[in-house]
């Protein structure tokens, strides 16, 4: 595959353009964020309310010291919890409207999360190429997250692919190439507002609008990107890790 996405054309030189140009599309009332939402849960992504930061890097939750301000759920249910139902997304967003939400994953969809400046150069080359890209999230803290299909569920347990490496995110420093959430992790879904002191936020470089593709068509190019991003010697902290 990596053959297919050799040279570069003109039509590469146009999107990386694009890509550089690119900024957050939301709006900052809230009209604009539930809409956001409702547009994320139609194109089938269950969501849930999560914490959000506050004055700087604290997190809006009860918890001393929270080592992930303003980026896990609001609840422990948030597995059961997580839904598409449009009326109770609405009354989650008007009753806080506050809250940043989270995905559960590996339902309808899984997401793979690279680092940016990987991202950028593997959606590049795949855009380049034709490839179908789904939805595709961008976070000013350094992070691309694009959505794909689930692997779904097979018929032995045993084939599972649990991420519990993803439902701990204060371990995310020790793996900076890709990680593959699916059952039993989440994301953050945009429009988010990330801890710090410079407004930094997640929001959508492709939308929700966009079909969901196969996670595989994806996977080498973002493997191949992480690999020369992290250096050779830990290209294989690229890879997925069986759990």
């Amino acid at each position: 595959m990596s053959a297919e996405f050799g040279g570069r054309t003109d039509r590469q030189g146009r999107i990386s353009q694009w890509l550089r140009g690119r900024r957050p599309k939301e709006a900052a009332d809230d009209g604009g964020r539930e809409a956001l939402l409702l547009a994320a849960a139609a194109a089938g992504l269950p969501l849930a309310p999560a914490a959000h930061p506050v004055s700087g890097y604290r997190c809006s939750c009860d918890r001393v010291g929270c080592p992930t301000p303003g980026r896990h759920p609001l609840s422990f249910a948030w597995h059961t919890q997580s839904t598409t139902d449009r009326a109770q997304i609405e009354r989650w967003a008007r009753h806080q409207p506050q809250a940043n939400f989270i995905s559960a994953t590996g339902t309808t969809h899984d997401v793979l999360d690279v680092p940016l400046e990987a991202g950028r150069e593997a959606l590049e080359r795949l855009l380049g190429a034709g490839v179908e890209v789904g939805p595709v999230a961008e976070s000013d803290d350094g992070r691309m997250l694009f959505f794909t299909l689930t692997r779904g569920t097979p018929e032995d347990e045993d084939e599972w692919w649990p991420c519990e490496l993803d439902c701990h995110p204060e371990t995310m420093d020790e793996h900076p190439g890709l990680r593959w959430h699916c059952r039993g992790s989440y994301v953050l879904v945009p429009p988010a507002r990330l801890p710090g002191d410079d407004g930094q936020s997640m929001h959508w470089l492709r939308g929700p609008e966009h079909p969901l593709p196969d996670p595989l068509t994806l996977l080498e190019p973002l493997t191949d990107a992480c690999a020369k991003y992290v250096g050779e010697d830990r290209a294989t902290a690229t890879w997925p890790t069986r759990h």
